[in-house]
């Protein structure tokens, strides 16, 4: 079994680092308030979602898509070594728009087909950059991201795109854009999100499930349960002026505003697609059920957090890695298959994301901590295709940053979460104020959504 948040070591450094955000822990609230948002941004006339799937722990991206032209495939076997794949461990051959070849991972056959109807795009060597950067000016200490290698700093680098995590994660600000928003707008069904996080307050953690009853209050009769909700009120309202105390009965209390607006909303008929049963599964299915209760009540906007823990995968790679990305290829399907169910395929846009790839070079059965690393997006909005452009796979080259096959990034998270957010709806202001080092790109766009 996986487990589904960060190794306990990392996550308390990282619950360390979101307090200073004000997130909460596994749980219900503080909701997402109601905010007054920038007065010039037009109300949304439609509705449409993001759906984060974040791979705790860093994936090897190396793994994940595999060059296969004669050239580039023997510089990539010599380096890997016994981690290279080949043979039954690579998918048919598919192509970037020059004829480029590439094999996906034998696990990624969900993908794989989705690629084939042109609802999958790969976003290759992806990263947290502050500016366009180069192996010498690295080598020279110019402007690298903070901390480079460490699990709890990237991770909030990857989600806030900016060493200033103070500002919040980009999927937040995105949503702050909008003047549409409320308790359903900024959801997490695993572990705390600084992804979510903003201006317009802290997201709602809904596990698995929980959207059936949320509140403990649906009992028999109905006198009871008023009465319970009653007594519960009133214990909340007893803080004795302690600002702990208060925080989390504000918290409590917004998760039962939660529940009352899901029960209120009503539900949705069951769905014939079959979610498979892992974690990602499940928390994949509580999205798509969340995403339609929030759609049937028009125009809107929806960003959700996902995620996978395991991928720090230091020793045993192969099979743990199989087993990985097996699961995220059959949850992902099953999620696409289910918004064609639903209509709203078009409206819905899944991504991946991790806080690092992993070094070219193994260090025995495994890999380390590396830098860049490649991305999968899916969706009936999505441009299918092979984007941005594969590291050389040489130790010591130009796109290595120190001897190992750690990839300095070509496409930096803002540029990666802009053209995600064009897609959402934002403006280029709009845009600029979410990614705030969005200007120092020469590209805003890298192409693969609509």
């Amino acid at each position: 079994m996986h487990t589904h948040t960060p190794a306990r070591r990392h996550f308390l450094k990282l619950s360390t680092r979101l307090a200073t955000l004000g997130l909460t822990g596994l749980g219900l609230g503080p909701a997402r308030s109601w905010f007054v948002p920038d007065a010039a941004a037009a109300p949304v006339t439609d509705y449409k979602a993001l759906v984060c799937v974040y791979l705790f722990g860093g994936n090897d991206n190396n793994n994940l898509i595999v060059p296969v032209d004669t050239a580039r495939y023997t510089q990539y076997q010599t380096i890997r070594a016994g981690l290279a794949l080949s043979g039954t461990g690579l998918l048919p051959p598919i192509a970037d728009s020059a004829g480029n070849p590439y094999a996906l991972h034998s696990s990624l056959t969900h993908i794989n087909t989705l690629f084939g109807m042109g609802r999958a795009a790969i976003v290759l060597n992806t990263g947290q950059l502050e500016r366009p950067l180069t192996r010498a000016e690295y080598q020279a200490g110019v402007q690298a991201p903070s901390n480079l290698f460490s699990h709890s700093d990237q991770t909030l680098q990857a989600q806030t795109a900016t060493s200033n995590s103070t500002i919040g994660g980009w999927g937040g600000r995105l949503l702050d854009a909008f003047t549409q928003t409320d308790t359903l707008s900024a959801v997490s069904v695993s572990s705390p999100a600084p992804f979510l996080q903003s201006g317009g307050g802290a997201p709602n953690v809904i596990p698995p499930g929980a959207s059936l009853n949320l509140s403990g209050m649906n009992i028999y009769p109905s006198s009871a349960a008023t009465a319970r909700r009653a007594a519960v009120n009133a214990m909340l309202a007893l803080d004795g002026g302690h600002p702990l105390r208060a925080a989390a009965n504000g918290a409590f209390a917004d998760g039962l505003q939660l529940a009352d607006t899901l029960n209120n909303v009503g539900t949705v008929p069951n769905l014939t697609t079959v979610f498979p049963g892992t974690g990602l599964g499940n928390q994949l299915r509580e999205v798509m059920k969340l995403i339609r209760l929030r759609a049937q009540l028009g125009p809107g906007r929806q960003v959700f957090f996902c995620s996978m823990g395991g991928f720090d995968t230091h020793t045993g790679q192969a099979g743990t890695h199989n087993g990985l990305l097996a699961e995220l290829s059959g949850a992902i399907g099953a999620f696409y298959l289910a918004a064609m169910e639903t209509g709203l395929v078009n409206q819905v846009t899944l991504f991946t994301q991790s806080e690092f790839g992993r070094t070219l070079q193994p260090n025995g059965s495994g890999t380390d901590h590396a830098w860049g690393g490649h991305q999968i997006v899916v969706g009936g909005g999505v441009r299918g295709g092979i984007y941005g452009q594969m590291p050389e796979f040489a130790l010591g080259g130009p796109d290595d940053a120190n001897n190992r096959g750690v990839w300095i990034p070509k496409i930096s998270t803002a540029q990666f979460g802009a053209t995600l957010g064009r897609w959402f709806g934002a403006t280029a202001g709009e845009l600029d104020v979410a990614f705030p080092n969005l200007s120092l790109f020469p590209t805003r766009d890298v192409g693969f959504m609509l």
